[in-house]
């Protein structure tokens, strides 16, 4: 026989073997060289596959600030140096030298690190979704412009659409039900509320919180409605600890505003309430709660016991404790001081921590113990 037809024409003795590895050769090409094909349809053959879909703000946000028409929202200076100089080697729209927590967390999960969900293009939306956005809150007026809480959700539900129009209704359900749905929201509702009632009283404090954890859940059961049921919190900080708190009020000096961190006390109380009913409600609904505000405040407070040098004062910035102006320039001049080394400080900027401290806290989220995460943790969740 000729061997002019290839690899596929062979004597009778080998056809059958040569033609296996044939078929071998093209299956892989289709999966690994097709990258449209693999787009286009998620493979239940791997059935521990699980998404990650993240909702937040600033904290969460891989940059999708930077695709709003407002250029003067929250994040979008996050474009410039030295945003993003650690691990990205340039500025990627996250407020951070590096990663944030959700990159580190989906690089444990073994998923790729989420782009923003606004960055033109085709996305792997069996992977999950990255919707956070720099200055969001739970409430819509918190901070106009921004990708706040509600418009997440539509976002997401979006997602849940072209799920179901590309893998059919069965498939976009399990995908759904197998997903874990991190969070981290709230701390732009209660720092602006504070910024604006300097000496509120309590019970305006109360009905505010209420008013946030009400709006907060109706969205969740939103997304439980969808067939979520493996929710993830970082809960709200130590807000009154930042370093740019300290420029409103210089007068903190190197201590904590009260009323910022006690508005996240109290969100964080009612939060876990609601979620441990929400457990009892729902079945087979599986939680995680990453006291961030205990972990976070630490750092703060005793940085040497972590590896850090310096926890109240930012790696970049200027004015009180480097707490405002990072990245900004003003006709050519650096308006900002910058460390020489991020992973020393708890802080890259005013308001965010560094990749350093991101990865301990990730790793916290991760596989941490009660009662630092509890009752689960994000390692159980993608295991179940």
């Amino acid at each position: 026989m000729s061997n002019t037809g290839g690899l596929c024409s062979a004597s009778e003795s080998t056809m059958a073997g040569l033609s296996f590895l044939c078929c071998g050769v093209l299956l892989f090409a289709s999966i690994f060289l097709n990258p449209i094909s693999c787009h286009a349809r998620f493979r239940p053959r791997d059935a521990a596959h699980k998404a990650l879909f993240v909702f937040g703000d600033s904290l969460f946000d891989p940059g999708n600030n930077q695709y709003l028409n407002d250029s003067s929202q929250e994040g979008a200076g996050a474009t410039v140096f030295p945003y993003g100089e650690t691990f990205f080697k340039r500025p990627t729209g996250r407020l951070c030298d590096g990663r944030t927590v959700p990159d580190l967390i989906a690089q444990f999960a073994n998923l790729p690190i989420l782009p923003p969900y606004l960055q033109p293009g085709d996305h792997q939306f069996t992977d999950g979704a990255n919707f956070a956005s720099a200055g969001a809150g739970v409430l819509d007026n918190t901070r106009p412009g921004s990708i706040n809480l509600r418009l997440q959700l539509s976002y997401f539900k979006d997602v849940v659409k072209s799920l179901r129009e590309k893998l059919g209704e069965e498939e976009a359900k399990r995908v759904l039900m197998n997903a874990v749905y991190l969070f981290s929201i709230g701390g732009n509702d209660y720092f602006g509320f504070s910024q604006r009632n300097r000496v509120a009283s309590e019970e305006s404090e109360g009905q505010y919180v209420q008013s946030v954890i009400g709006n907060l859940t109706s969205v969740l059961k939103e997304i439980c409605d969808l067939g979520g049921r493996k929710i993830a919190f970082q809960n709200v900080g130590p807000l009154g600890c930042v370093p740019m708190t300290k420029v409103f009020d210089p007068s903190i000096g190197s201590g904590c505003a009260e009323e910022p961190s006690s508005l996240a006390r109290q969100h964080n109380r009612y939060l876990a309430i609601f979620l441990k009913q929400l457990e009892t409600q729902l079945p087979g609904f599986k939680y995680a709660i990453f006291d961030y505000y205990i972990a976070l405040g630490d750092r703060v407070a005793n940085p040497s016991k972590y590896g850090f040098k310096e926890g109240k004062a930012a790696c970049c910035g200027s004015g009180p404790y480097r707490g405002m102006n990072c990245g900004r320039t003003e006709n050519g001049t650096q308006m900002f001081e910058l460390c020489s080394n991020p992973s020393e400080y708890v802080w890259f900027d005013g308001g965010h921590t560094t990749e350093r401290a991101n990865t301990q806290l990730a790793q916290l989220l991760w596989d941490g113990a009660p009662p630092v995460t509890a009752p689960l943790n994000m390692k159980q969740l993608f295991s179940f």
